[in-house]
């Protein structure tokens, strides 16, 4: 990376908690005089954050209880492989006063690490701190924000940019297949040589009021970790922090923000939106999309191919064509690239289909919006649907239950049918005593077909005994790289039976 391109020297202040208590300047050459730890450095958050880190020179170590405790030891290994040192998480890597330990707000005071940082006096900063502090420091920088589509907004944009030739830095939440090879299997993060940085950016922390973008995307706004009334403050926010403003017209609750954004450019299905689509020219395919764009601002028109399905995808794809046109690429070159995007991993990632006809998708589905988007496009096809869904922690489950439950009643017919097993849980203090069984009782009070299975193994055995020709059966759910593995191994069974 040019070192030109990246520079910044930001105060941080802090206390004895383990906070910053210095100036860190995080130039190349003082990002490659630190050494950086990062505490759960495989997750979906941290690891894109920890490479592009580690491409820009500086030296990164780790830890993961992931690691620990054997899940996903293909990606670690990669990982090593790459040259990050990874240690246990018991305290061990952090080993003096010199290391920055970063890790995720969630992580516990009680986690060996941050124990040993606040003993050495180590900095400390936050994922989002550090990641805010390099996508601000950028000359050019687009923050892709909303409740849903996030990543896929993300990838689409960077890989738009990449092809167009701008040489991004881009940081995603997902592995984009594009990107993806030999030597990186795990590509949820590209380090680029150009100006601009690309990145999705997080309401659910509160962290997305860190960022300053030159052009802020908003897919959506809805009900996720948070109230409807915090999420109005933040996107609004947000938006007021741009010079653009690329807004999704679909969507009531962000439309109500535009008065937020100083300069809008508009997309969405919906025929006022300046980046649209031709009334009627909609094809939905299992595996694609086609319609006619239209540029209203110009009103040229330009064929638009997705190899991606469904119309949330659509949408997605009218984002990142308007946020790239921000960024100064035409839209008939945007248009062009975009057809070649590949998706991102657990996105409607279709496994395989067997030779009777069984399909497994896996699919990164985990809050309302998301679950509704994969439903939909399951159901604009024939075919019965078993969908498994793994909540993603007590937490969210009790914070949006009830709308999870009526969306995959409403979202499913009457032959379709629900399988949950209990929340995600790696450990901590969260209140476990509302679960899935609940999320089943109200299914149910809605009219759909659920049933409630606690261990995971044990779900996989019920919907092998299940499927039949010609289903579909979608794997959803969030923080849990393991998901990936058991929708594989699911489908290799089914495949041998």
């Amino acid at each position: 990376m040019k070192p030109e391109i990246w520079w910044l020297s930001q105060k941080v202040q802090t206390n004895t908690a383990g906070a910053m208590t210095h100036f860190a300047d995080l130039s190349p050459e003082s990002l490659s005089a630190r050494e950086w730890f990062f505490c759960g450095i495989g997750g979906s958050g941290m690891l894109p954050l920890a490479l592009i880190l580690r491409g820009m020179g500086a030296r990164v170590a780790g830890s993961d209880r992931s690691r620990d405790q054997g899940r996903t030891p293909e990606k670690f290994a990669w990982l090593e492989a790459l040259g990050f040192t990874l240690f246990p998480q018991d305290g061990s890597g952090i080993m003096s006063a010199g290391q920055v330990l970063v890790a995720s707000a969630a992580v516990e005071d009680s986690v060996p690490e941050v124990v040993r940082a606040n003993t050495l006096g180590c900095a400390r900063m936050s994922r989002a701190e550090l990641l805010s502090a390099l996508f601000n420091a950028a000359p050019h920088s687009i923050a892709v924000g909303g409740t849903s589509g996030k990543s896929t907004v993300t990838g689409m944009i960077g890989w738009i940019l990449t092809q167009a030739g701008t040489d991004p830095t881009i940081m995603n939440g997902a592995v984009m297949k594009n990107f993806v090879a030999a030597d990186a299997p795990f590509a949820s993060a590209r380090v680029g040589s150009g100006d601009m940085f690309v990145s999705e950016v997080d309401e659910s922390d509160g962290s997305i009021a860190l960022y300053r973008p030159t052009i802020a995307v908003l897919n959506n706004v809805s009900l996720d970790h948070k109230s409807l009334e915090e999420l109005r403050e933040l996107f609004g926010n947000f938006l007021e922090c741009a010079s653009t403003a690329v807004i999704n017209a679909d969507d009531d609750e962000s439309v109500a923000l535009m008065a937020r954004a100083t300069n809008v450019i508009s997309f969405g299905l919906t025929q006022d939106a300046m980046i649209s689509v031709t009334e009627g020219t909609i094809t939905d395919g299992p595996t694609t999309i086609t319609a006619e764009l239209i540029d209203r601002r110009d009103d040229t028109t330009h064929p638009l191919r997705l190899q991606v399905p469904g119309r949330h995808n659509l949408s997605n794809a009218l984002a990142a064509i308007a946020a790239a046109s921000a960024a100064g690429v035409g839209v008939a070159e945007a248009v062009r690239h975009i057809a070649s995007f590949a998706g991102l991993a657990r996105r409607f990632d279709i496994v395989g289909t067997t030779a009777s006809g069984i399909t497994v998708i896996d699919d990164f589905g985990h809050n309302p919006e998301k679950i509704a988007a994969t439903l939909a496009t399951l159901r604009a096809h024939p075919g019965r649907i078993i969908a498994f869904f793994q909540p993603h922690g007590y937490g969210p489950l009790r914070q949006m239950g009830a709308e999870l439950a009526e969306v995959i009643a409403n979202g499913l017919g009457s032959q379709d049918l629900t399988i949950l097993c209990d929340p995600v849980y790696f450990g901590g203090t969260v209140d476990r005593s509302v679960g899935s069984e609940r999320i089943v009782r109200l299914i149910g009070i809605h009219g759909g077909q659920a049933e409630h299975i606690p261990a995971r193994a044990d779900c996989a055995e019920r919907i092998i005994a299940l499927a039949q020709t010609d289903d579909r059966i979608v794997i959803m759910g969030a923080r849990d790289d393991t998901l990936s593995v058991f929708a594989r191994d699911l489908f290799d069974r089914l495949a041998r039976r």
